[in-house]
């Protein structure tokens, strides 16, 4: 039954990001409302028909260019370049592509917005990782006490202490959290030896920081990573105290058969994951 709703594109339901493409959806009820961006350069037939692998778009876009301009070719030749404040519908079977420096923002709405969120979903990359979070402790209280100057000067000797531990281990880096970093790597082992190393190398500097870890599959699309993995992560090292490294149970498990040593921190509810998790903290093994 129809009802009196509103919701905002600043909080999506969803947001379905690759090279050169941004959709974020609405969903009321039946109906799905798309926010798409386009960068300079994107075509469908390079960017996109590679991984979906059908000769032409399939989906029929119906919507409204907010701004920058798109041409389109239709299969048998008939041509349109879509600009700005206009209505627009373009039939299955085409190819299209961004006209000019400017990304073209458009509204979609009907099925071709939740079409195409569904169609970047499945281009997306999922793998088994473990991922890290990192963190300093008390960094505004810090801040406050060496002041702007000397905690730039605190910050950049910390990414880069960081940043050497990660290339040691072989993790990747996919973005910093202002004080922090978010990382993945493929062995379990190998991201909680870099988790040590990289306690102790601030620790050295005085710079106490926490450490959280969970293994699980996640998604990459784009620059980014996502998963339920990546949430548990970040849930597992706000656990953690200061030159704390805490593991999840999943992440434990893979550590047998290492010099590494765990122990029981206890049954934890960790935010937004349903039931008890059983969450273990490093006792750091000597610097190797």
């Amino acid at each position: 039954m129809p009802r009196l709703q509103a919701k905002s594109f600043a909080q999506p339901d969803d947001v379905r990001a690759m090279p050169k493409v941004q959709i974020e959806t609405i969903n009321l009820d039946e109906a799905t409302v798309g926010h798409c961006s386009f960068a300079p350069g994107w075509r469908w037939s390079t960017d996109l028909q590679p991984v979906i692998g059908t000769p032409s778009c399939v989906i029929r876009h119906f919507g409204y260019t907010i701004s920058g301009n798109l041409r389109v070719e239709m299969d048998d030749g008939e041509a349109l370049e879509i600009g700005p404040n206009t209505v627009f519908e373009i039939p299955p079977g085409h190819d299209k592509w961004v006209v000019g420096d400017e990304p073209w923002n458009v509204i979609e709405w009907g099925a071709s917005g939740r079409a195409m969120a569904a169609a970047m979903h499945e281009t997306a990359e999922r793998t088994l990782a473990t991922v890290m979070f990192t963190d300093i402790v008390d960094s505004t209280t810090t801040l406050e006490r060496v002041g702007d100057a000397a905690w730039h000067d605190l910050l950049v000797a910390h990414n880069a202490l960081l940043r050497e531990e990660l290339n040691v281990f072989r993790g990747r880096e996919m973005k910093t959290t202002g004080d922090g970093f978010l990382a993945v790597f493929d062995s379990a082992t190998r991201a909680v030896r870099c988790a040590a190393a990289m306690t102790r190398s601030t620790a050295a500097m005085a710079l106490p920081i926490r450490i959280g870890l969970h293994t699980g599959e996640v998604e990459f699309v784009g620059g980014d990573v996502r998963g339920i993995a990546v949430h548990a992560a970040a849930r597992v090292m706000a656990l953690a105290g200061p030159n704390e490294v805490m593991v999840s149970s999943t992440t434990s498990g893979l550590l047998e058969g290492s010099d590494l040593v765990i122990v029981d921190a206890g049954l934890h509810e960790l935010k937004g994951l349903s039931g008890l998790r059983q969450v273990f903290r490093l006792v750091a093994p000597p610097a190797s």
